[in-house]
């Protein structure tokens, strides 16, 4: 063996100890082969093969134009391939939850193509029947309430094709700021399913990512104009640099600086602030052809002094079950500290606890004195968790609470989301926004934020989600400021004259100096009549009119209608997560369909006409997405910087780095599937064995029960019923129900579960636990 050979080895050898040294042991398959299990990103690896242009995307642009408080959004994506083989481009990018998206067209040189709205599964078959015959074609989808997917096929060498897409959004000012927020890049997003067997609508998350801070391969633009209608005053952008002129008071232009063409890495913010400090109602109109639409918006005034803020009563309704036990409990306990402990003496409070039943600090509201802020507070310290998780008695016992009158009731509840909540649950919150203000408080590391959020949009709230502990006190704070100044309480809506339905929300919620009412409706016959608004402030009874002849129809207020379908969808939606309902489906999907909407089960397809690719299948190419500014290649699976150690040119090292974030990606899916973690929702114990003693030994070896499961995707409920000897040995171990049939799955959680050693038994007698286990809940 000559010199030179001998040092290759050498350096080949020091390369395998470093891999296996800095980054882990055996290394796992190519994320990007047919090795890759889940569903998880991946990094960005550019080929060499000048013949496929692996970066389709040149551009996305948005133009937005606000008037009044809706935002019209038209984004233009520009594709164009500068390689010498046909392709088909995915770019998978964000939207607002509340963004109604309702067209699209495809450009290619002087055609256009107008995009139909269909049902999902039609407009996928349309587009790939196309795009198989070398038609150009392009697909949007939306994955989720805030994650859309474009795919654009037959994108022919030299080709360029844009694609525009519109939508528009309601702007809800807070605290007299508006803010219109474009989100720009969908953050990586993990996935333990199989690649295998999922479903194609979550094959969006394996997605190609640069590295942490490499620039987006696409320029970015985005010009916002402003009609607002009153004096505009404090135009500022917290995210990009922007130049700002004005035509008039009330008009805007803002422009992005050039500054930031590779600005599309992190959202785009705009703020702006209008004049005027008293309660202010508008009404807008929209008449058309088959449904007329209205909005009526009910601001409070900048300022709330003591004198306009009615009597203030509290109630915590607090999630005590198995599942909040040890640190989301411990972080309850610390939110719950504040809360309590910062009431103002002329405020009433009440406590209530909920796992399978309810208790109640007192029948009554109680002063928030010292003396019984101390006893709140002592209740729910000695709370360890355990039991089932039942909402909706909860919420029953806390709103037939006795309340005095004039005073505005604020029903806040805490959970980490893992509860039963019946459908029944979100129509008691949506029934009685009139008598109490609802918010909900996501605790811990893996809140189930589809309960939380649809909490919040039920209740025209917003949701508070803490993972962790040090979050209690800012997150408070942001609640505080949020609802202790209640401007108008006990509001109704009276329509004398104007014949509306269909209105949302069926009742309405305080007026918070913070938070505006906002009502959607359709109505019919002529403008006409009066709305009037009901309340009581702090000064006494309010009374407000409207005299619809003043708002006249305008057709520049066609938005109306989708922001109405919108609203409805959203709705729906959240009760179809506690539980999927085909006749919801429908009506989402009906929706869609008469709206000319986008939606979870409607997309827009647009096919040309034209068979441009008689060479056979393009290349599918996804676009490389950038990490989110200040996200770490961790996200993905990547090393340090520190660590980052490739020289040029250098290829095993290369393909070393690139196994070791593999590696570190195969890892994070571990973490993901055990965070899918069972957690405890119910546990029943027959004999001398305490509650707590069986809770720390399931908890302490729940991971062996993970690990029977990581073959399959175990979602929903495990109910175990376990036979335990006198000297704390598993006798038996059966499975009672399971949403898994699985026999190897059942058979390996038996044999975990046997080999657990629980405390002797109090009076030497065997002692039987059932234990229900919640799965990815």
């Amino acid at each position: 063996m000559n010199r030179i050979t001998q040092s290759f080895v050498l350096l080949v050898a020091l390369l395998s100890i470093l891999c296996g040294t800095l980054f882990g042991k055996t290394l796992p398959p190519n994320p990007q082969g047919s090795d890759d299990k889940t569903l998880s990103p991946y990094f960005f690896v550019k080929s060499d093969d000048p013949a496929i242009d692996r970066l389709p995307l040149k551009s996305t642009s948005a133009d937005v134009n606000i008037a009044g408080v809706i935002a019209d959004v038209k984004v233009t994506q520009v594709y164009k391939n500068e390689g010498k083989k046909p392709i088909e481009a995915i770019y998978v990018f964000p939207a607002s939850t509340r963004a109604a998206v309702y067209g699209m067209k495809m450009t290619i040189g002087k055609r256009v193509i107008e995009a139909k709205i269909n049902k999902r599964e039609e407009a996928r078959r349309r587009y790939e029947e196309a795009r198989d015959q070398g038609k150009s074609a392009s697909l949007l989808e939306q994955q989720r309430p805030n994650v859309f997917q474009m795919n654009v096929a037959n994108i022919m060498p030299g080709d360029e094709i844009k694609v525009d897409l519109k939508y528009t959004e309601l702007l809800v000012p807070t605290d007299r700021i508006y803010e219109f927020v474009y989100p720009t890049v969908v953050g990586p997003r993990y996935s333990n399913q199989s690649a295998e067997t999922s479903p194609a609508s979550e094959h969006w998350t394996k997605n190609p990512y640069l590295h942490q801070g490499e620039a987006p391969t696409y320029g970015f633009d985005i010009a916002v104009n402003i009609a607002a209608g009153l004096p505009i005053k404090e135009i500022s952008s917290t995210s990009h640099k922007v130049n700002t002129s004005y035509s008039g008071p009330t008009i805007a232009k803002v422009a992005l600086d050039k500054s930031e063409t590779q600005g599309g890495n992190r959202d785009y913010v705009l703020r702006y602030r209008l004049d005027g400090n008293r309660i202010q109602s508008g009404l807008l109109l929209y008449q058309g052809g088959k449904e007329n639409f209205f909005l009526l918006m009910m601001q409070p005034p900048k300022r709330v002094t003591n004198a306009h803020i009615p009597g203030r009563e509290y109630i915590f309704i607090v999630d005590v079950s198995g599942s909040m036990h040890g640190f989301p409990l411990d972080i309850s306990k610390k939110l719950l500290r504040n809360l309590i402990g910062n009431l103002r003496t002329t405020d009433r409070f009440n406590v209530l606890l909920f796992s399978g039943g309810n208790s109640v600090l007192s029948e009554e509201s109680l002063p928030a004195t010292p003396d019984n802020i101390r006893k709140a507070i002592t209740l729910i310290e000695h709370q360890q968790g355990g039991g089932g998780t039942e909402l909706l008695p909860a919420l029953k016992r806390a709103l037939s609470l006795k309340k005095a009158e004039g005073v505005s009731r604020t029903v806040v509840i805490a959970t980490d989301g893992y509860v039963t909540v019946e459908e029944e649950a979100f129509d008691l919150i949506r029934n009685h926004l009139g008598d109490a203000n609802m918010f909900a408080f996501g605790i811990g590391s893996s809140v189930n934020r589809h309960i939380i959020e649809g909490m919040a949009h039920v209740g025209m709230g917003e949701p508070f989600v803490l993972t962790k502990s040090e979050e209690a006190d800012s997150k408070a704070e942001r609640f505080r400021s949020i609802i202790q100044s209640p401007v108008l309480t006990k509001i109704k809506v009276k329509y004398n004259g104007f014949a509306a339905y269909d209105v949302e929300p069926v009742s309405i919620p305080d007026v918070l100096a913070e938070r505006p009412v906002t009502i959607f409706g359709k109505w019919r016959g002529k403008p006409q009549g009066k709305i009037t608004l009901t309340g009581i402030s702090g000064e006494g009874k309010y009374t407000g009119t409207i005299d619809v002849s003043s708002a006249k129809p305008s057709k520049e207020n066609s938005a109306l209608r989708y922001l109405w379908a919108r609203h409805r969808i959203t709705l729906l939606s959240d009760y179809n997560k506690l539980r999927s309902d085909d006749r919801r489906i429908n009506e989402v999907t009906e929706l869609g369909l008469s709206y000319n909407l986008l939606t979870a089960y409607t997309s827009f397809v647009a096919i040309d006409t034209e068979v441009r690719n008689t060479s056979g299948k393009p290349t599918t190419i996804k676009q490389p997405l950038p990490l989110p500014q200040g996200v770490s290649d961790y996200a993905v699976g990547g090393v340090a910087p520190s660590l980052a150690f490739a020289p040029a040119k250098l290829g095993s090292l290369k393909e070393c780095e690139r196994q070791s974030l593999r590696e570190e990606k195969v890892s994070k899916d571990e973490t993901t599937k055990t965070k899918a973690a069972a957690r405890i929702g119910d546990l029943s114990i027959s004999g001398e064995l305490s509650r707590q003693a069986v809770t720390d030994v399931v908890q302490k070896n729940i991971r062996d029960i993970e690990r029977c499961q990581a073959q399959t995707t175990l979602q929903g409920k495990l109910v175990l019923r376990l036979t335990i000897a006198p000297d704390g040995k598993v006798k038996t171990a059966k499975i009672i129900s399971s949403t898994s049939t699985d026999k190897n799955v059942h058979q390996c959680i038996a044999e975990s579960i046997k080999k657990w050693k629980f405390p002797k038994t109090v009076d030497g007698n065997a002692v039987q636990a059932t234990i229900t286990l919640l799965f990815g809940m």
